[in-house]
């Protein structure tokens, strides 16, 4: 992959910098060709470099105008990519009841990594929707029980459906699937749509108790309240159980984060910021490692069948920035979009 000067000057064949400014629409964005494979390596290298402190990324910055809802700023630049940008995403989870909309939103800005001068002006929702399963599964890859034969999904929206899909990729000896959402016809949307793709079968839960206690790995993709409201009983979860959490500890009981013999997030410092922000009343467990630490081998992953592992990631701007990249040079490649004036 070109980076530096080389890549600028191959942009420059593509647009001119500084002149034009490229605009991707969610169903273009959707469009271009990436393997699910490709989004996971690129998924993981992101954490390892983060992790490894070649990137430049600050916390989230969030407003929160009304109760329940956000807005994150997450701006990020990976050097080994000559990737730089913002996402700017929201979430709203009363829209589809009041305004019959989605509840997320996002808009991205890419700009080059030598000059800054804005580049394109894209979708955010897509990069965001296939890149959070794969922070999932990459902990997973290291973190789950070799031979994990169930899969727990609590959350059938966007992100359930994307966990579900891939979830084989790389849990490959999975027999059965639950999962679970509040509003049922999302679960049975989500077996009916994925079914045909999905290798063994997808079965609704009847409860998160059947989904938790049924589960040797579980997801949770819900919404994040200003508070927690912990649904899923500590005595429901059980050792040697590997919990992938994409909303913080909205679901659980405190006692089971603090319980766990490895507790690791995709970043210390956002997950603090979090905390600053009321999402952890009970405060932050003692973190074991940060995801990219694992993956990039600098601290063990599942050393023992019998130990649960949390596995708290909230999502990142390296992670965006990284599959970004790929998604614009494909773009210029493919003559995708439309050139505004800058």
């Amino acid at each position: 992959m070109l980076n530096g000067k080389a890549y600028r000057d191959w942009i420059g064949e593509h647009m001119t910098i500084g002149k034009d400014l490229l605009y991707l629409s969610e169903a273009e964005c959707r469009a271009l060709p990436l393997s699910d494979q490709e989004i996971f390596d690129l998924t993981e290298r992101a954490l390892v470099l983060y992790s490894e402190k070649k990137t430049d990324m600050p916390a989230k910055i969030a407003l929160h105008p009304i109760p329940d809802t956000f807005y994150h700023a997450m701006p990020a630049s990976i050097e080994e990519v000559s990737s730089a940008g913002l996402k700017w995403g929201s979430c709203y989870p009363d829209n589809r009841d009041r305004w019959g909309i989605r509840q997320a939103n996002a808009l991205v800005i890419y700009n080059d990594y030598l000059s800054g001068v804005p580049l394109a002006v894209m979708d955010g929702l897509f990069i965001t929707e296939i890149r959070t399963p794969c922070v999932s599964f990459a902990s997973a890859k290291y973190m789950a029980k070799r031979g994990a034969r169930s899969f727990g999904m609590v959350g059938c929206g966007i992100q359930g459906i994307e966990h579900v899909r891939i979830a084989m990729n790389t849990l490959a000896e999975l027999e059965k699937i639950y999962v679970y959402d509040l509003y049922e016809p999302a679960a049975e949307d989500l077996i009916r749509a994925l079914q045909p793709q999905v290798r063994c079968p997808i079965v609704k839960a009847s409860s998160l108790e059947e989904l938790v206690k049924s589960s040797e790995v579980i997801a949770t993709a819900t919404i994040i309240p200003e508070k927690p409201n912990p649904q899923i009983r500590d005595e429901w979860v059980s050792k040697g159980q590997t919990l992938l959490l994409c909303d913080c500890h909205s679901l659980f009981e405190d006692a089971t984060m603090k319980r766990a013999d490895k507790y690791t997030v995709d970043s210390v410092a956002q997950h603090q910021l979090l905390a600053g922000y009321g999402y952890y009343p009970a405060g932050l467990p003692p973190i074991y490692a940060e995801t990219g630490e694992v993956c990039g081998g600098h601290k063990p992953g599942r050393e023992s069948d019998d130990e649960l592992i949390v596995c708290n990631n909230i999502g990142m701007a390296v992670e965006d920035m990284m599959v970004l990249r790929v998604m614009f040079d494909r773009a210029l490649d493919l003559k995708v979009g439309r050139f505004l004036p800058l």
